[in-house]
């Protein structure tokens, strides 16, 4: 690894991580890895290739030549492209949620993923949000945080925003399907998604986004990072 410092947000699927460490990245001027996303690239892509989740051989086999690529649009929007076609939307629907849990539960998978994700690292620094960025794949990361939050709010904020986007959800069903990836998340043998040993927990349950971030940069501050 290199010297440069890592800023690791793990936690739970809609805790606010993303936004979270969207935010910090910004506001230091680092990298940002969204780990999740090769999940859901490897997902995706055994869809396309008409692989299986369960044929764990050949999901990691897609991993391991996984063909993807990253770009921001003028909108800031990351896009995100298998084979050099834009699957963005794709990966971000509950289907790909399920499969990037599914495909993450596989220990062949996420070595084949473990080293991509290291290469993200480089100056002046990176803040990687995922759910093993800190147990596994930065360890030596100088700033540590967990940030979780309620099933129920999670399931709330997930459907406010596919209702924003138009779509026809159940929130029972979105409920449910959080607390199953969850499970499936915390029981995996490898990797399991816990917070490190010497992380901070943040609770975002009945927190303000704005609170979050004020919280979370009094400990970049409190570790020197800025």
């Amino acid at each position: 690894m290199t010297a440069a410092p890592v800023i690791t947000v793990d936690g739970p699927s809609g805790a606010g991580k993303g936004t979270l460490s969207h935010m910090l990245a910004e506001r230091l001027g680092w990298h940002f890895l969204d780990s999740g996303a090769l999940y859901r690239v490897t997902g995706q892509a055994c869809l396309i290739e008409g692989v299986s989740w369960g044929d764990e051989a050949a999901v990691a086999a897609v991993a391991r030549h996984l063909e993807v690529s990253f770009s921001a649009a003028d909108s800031g929007e990351i896009l995100v492209a298998y084979k050099g076609c834009d699957i963005s939307r794709d990966i971000r629907t509950e289907e790909g949620g399920r499969g990037a849990s599914t495909v993450a539960a596989i220990p062949a998978v996420r070595e084949a993923l473990l080293q991509r994700q290291r290469e993200f690292r480089r100056p002046p620094g990176l803040v990687a949000d995922g759910r093993d960025m800190g147990t596994v794949v930065f360890p030596d990361a100088p700033l540590k945080l967990f940030l979780t939050a309620s099933a129920g709010e999670r399931a709330r904020r997930r459907y406010d925003q596919l209702l924003a986007k138009g779509e026809n959800v159940s929130l029972p069903r979105l409920l449910e399907d959080i607390e199953e990836r969850d499970a499936r998340d915390r029981s995996r043998p490898v990797a399991p998604l816990l917070p490190a040993e010497d992380a901070v927990v943040i609770d975002s349950t009945a927190i303000p986004v704005a609170e979050v971030f004020a919280m979370a940069m009094r400990e970049v501050a409190a570790k020197g990072l800025i």
